[in-house]
């Protein structure tokens, strides 16, 4: 598990492998300041030559435009093997607003994500 060093803002990564899929669950409030841990998990994933990778975004409480750079990163490195998922009401709002989902799939549950990144 990655933490941020700013503990009052509770950033946890947690990776799990799901058939073939990494899944890294997103927890905390993601700013300029804690977002790190999933830069690194993402830039991880991408150096170890990872299959798909699902990022869980249920948990996250608040992200900010860095957050977002971060995610749009993840996928000029991975691709189509980059799928995002459940995300938190805030997160939502989010990706609505800016049309994030225009450049990155999202879907609904952590296991729709799974079925929709690993080949048929």
């Amino acid at each position: 598990m990655l933490s941020s060093p700013n503990e009052d803002r509770a950033v946890r990564i947690t990776a799990r492998q799901e058939r073939d899929a990494l899944v890294l669950t997103v927890s905390g409030d993601l700013d300029i300041d804690s977002v790190a841990p999933l830069d690194l998990a993402l830039t991880s994933a991408v150096g170890d030559g990872s299959g798909p990778v699902v990022v869980d975004l249920s948990g996250v409480g608040f992200a900010d435009s860095t957050t977002v750079n971060v995610l749009l990163q993840g996928h000029t490195a991975l691709g189509d093997r980059l799928r995002l998922a459940a995300p938190s009401p805030f997160m939502r709002r989010l990706i609505d607003m800016i049309g994030l989902d225009s450049a990155l799939p999202v879907l609904p549950s952590v296991d729709a994500a799974v079925d929709a990144v690993l080949p048929s």
